[in-house]
């Protein structure tokens, strides 16, 4: 009966030792926090040019506006009416304040009209292409006599800039 006693004596409930995780855990979290990067996603719809679009579909009196950047200047130019003006670019970067003046301009003209075919030679830089599309999709426009910001074109299809020999 002795032995059953000590047998019994000795079975003490385990005690779980968590001191040591819940230090890993309260030195673990701030660091991830701290090294966690924390980043804004920025989604730009598009719309690719339409396979069946050619020259012979289009109006006459209809503005399809057309933006090339290429490396010295950005073009802008109606498909079928042609060049509309060319904006060098300042400090080899594009005009961007020249170009926004010239996109509300034409806006003034064709109000009704959303849509802007955006054509990049393929070394053209991202940032160039960002600042050019912001420039197309909204800027100042006059409304009932007075200055407010508004969408300008914001259906931006993206295509290849032909190429052109010099």
């Amino acid at each position: 009966m002795a032995v059953r006693n000590r047998r019994l004596r000795k079975k003490h409930a385990a005690h779980l030792e968590i001191t040591a995780f819940i230090n890993l855990i309260v030195v673990l979290v701030p660091f991830l926090l701290s090294t966690a990067v924390f980043s804004r996603l920025a989604v730009i719809d598009l719309t690719l040019p339409a396979q069946s679009s050619g020259v012979a579909q289009l109006k006459v009196d209809d503005l399809q506006l057309e933006v090339t950047i290429r490396p010295d200047a950005v073009e802008v130019g109606d498909r079928v009416g042609g060049l509309i003006e060319r904006v060098p670019n300042q400090k080899g970067r594009p005009d961007v304040a020249t170009l926004s003046r010239l996109i509300q301009q034409i806006k003034s003209r064709f109000p009704n009209q959303s849509a802007v075919t955006l054509l990049a030679q393929p070394d053209t830089a991202y940032d160039t292409m960002v600042q050019v599309m912001d420039a197309l999709r909204e800027g100042h426009q006059v409304h009932n006599g007075k200055l407010v910001r508004g969408e300008l074109f914001p259906n931006i299809s993206i295509g290849d800039a032909p190429v052109v020999s010099r």
